[in-house]
C-alpha cells in the first residue's frame, strides 16, 4: 500500500461540527468530500435498524429511553440534533436505510453494530432487500462471534474486528489477533490508535493478507505518522479538518 491508498473516515459523521450519526453530520461528510464514514447501528423493539451509539437516547437527546425498549416510531420523535447546535435542532435518529439510500457514488460506508448476534440475520435480509452493494459498505464491531456469523451469512462483505486494550487475552498479541480474523474470513481490523506503537504492527497486520484501520485521530502528527507507516486507513472527528493538514 501507499499513502495514496490511505484514507480518513468521518467518525459518525462529521462530528466535531454536527450532530453525531445524523443525516446532517453524515451528508455534512459528503458535502465536504470525505473518503469515508463511519456510523453506530443497533435495533429498536420492533427489530428497525437505527442509527445511534449509545445503549440509550439520554446523551445525544437528553430524554432517557433505552433503545431496544421503544419502537422506531417512537425513537424517531427524539430531537438529537440540538444539543450540538440550535441550527441542528430537530434532527432525527436516522435509519441505517436513510444513509444507504443518501450515499453518493463512490464513498465508503463502515457500519458499526452496536447489538448483539441477533443482528446478523437482519442485516442480511436488508442487505438482499436494499441490494447493498459490498464494494461500498463495510461491517465492524467489537463482537467477534457477531462478525463470524455474519460473514457466513454475508461472504462478500469485509468485515473487520475492532479491538481495543480492554480485551485482556488479545492485548498487544498480533499473533492471536491474526489467528482470529484469518480463521473467520475477516478482511482484517480496526485497532485503538493507542495499541499501534510502531509501523511495524501495521506490517506484520499486512503481511498476514490482512488491512488495518484505526480509531480516534485528531492530531494531525499522530495522523501523517500513522499514513507514512502505511496504515490503510484512520476515523477522525474532524475527518475533512485533518485531511486539509495532512495532504
Amino acid at each position: 500500500m501507499n499513502s495514496k491508498d490511505f484514507i480518513i473516515i468521518a467518525h459518525r459523521g462529521e462530528s466535531y461540527d454536527a450532530p453525531e450519526n445524523t443525516m446532517a453530520s453524515v451528508n455534512l461528510a459528503w458535502e465536504r468530500n470525505d473518503d469515508a464514514v463511519e456510523i453506530d447501528i443497533r435495533l429498536s423493539k420492533d427489530n428497525k435498524i437505527i442509527v445511534i451509539h449509545d445503549k440509550n437516547t439520554f446523551r445525544t437527546s437528553g430524554e432517557n429511553f433505552n433503545v431496544k425498549e421503544k419502537n422506531y416510531s417512537f425513537l424517531k420523535k427524539l430531537d438529537v440534533g440540538k444539543h450540538k447546535k440550535n441550527k441542528y435542532a430537530g434532527e432525527e435518529i436516522p435509519l441505517l436505510k436513510n444513509i444507504i439510500e443518501n450515499m453518493p457514488e463512490g464513498k465508503l460506508l463502515f457500519v458499526e453494530i452496536k447489538s448483539g448476534e441477533n443482528t446478523a440475520g437482519i442485516l442480511k435480509s436488508f442487505c438482499e432487500k436494499k441490494d447493498v452493494n459490498p464494494v461500498y459498505v463495510k461491517f465492524i464491531s467489537f463482537n467477534r462471534q457477531l462478525l463470524d456469523q455474519l460473514k457466513k451469512l454475508l461472504p462478500h462483505f469485509e468485515m473487520y474486528w475492532i479491538v481495543d486494550d480492554k480485551i485482556p487475552v488479545f492485548k498487544k498479541n498480533l499473533n492471536t489477533i491474526i489467528k482470529y480474523c484469518k480463521s473467520s474470513n475477516l478482511n482484517g481490523v480496526d485497532f485503538d490508535e493507542k495499541m499501534i506503537s510502531s509501523k511495524s504492527v501495521i506490517d506484520k497486520i499486512h503481511e498476514a493478507g490482512l488491512k488495518i484501520y484505526c480509531w480516534t485521530v485528531n492530531n494531525p502528527e499522530r495522523a501523517r505518522q500513522l499514513m507514512n507507516w502505511n496504515i490503510d486507513g484512520i476515523t477522525s472527528d474532524r475527518a475533512h479538518w485533518l485531511s486539509g493538514q495532512i495532504k
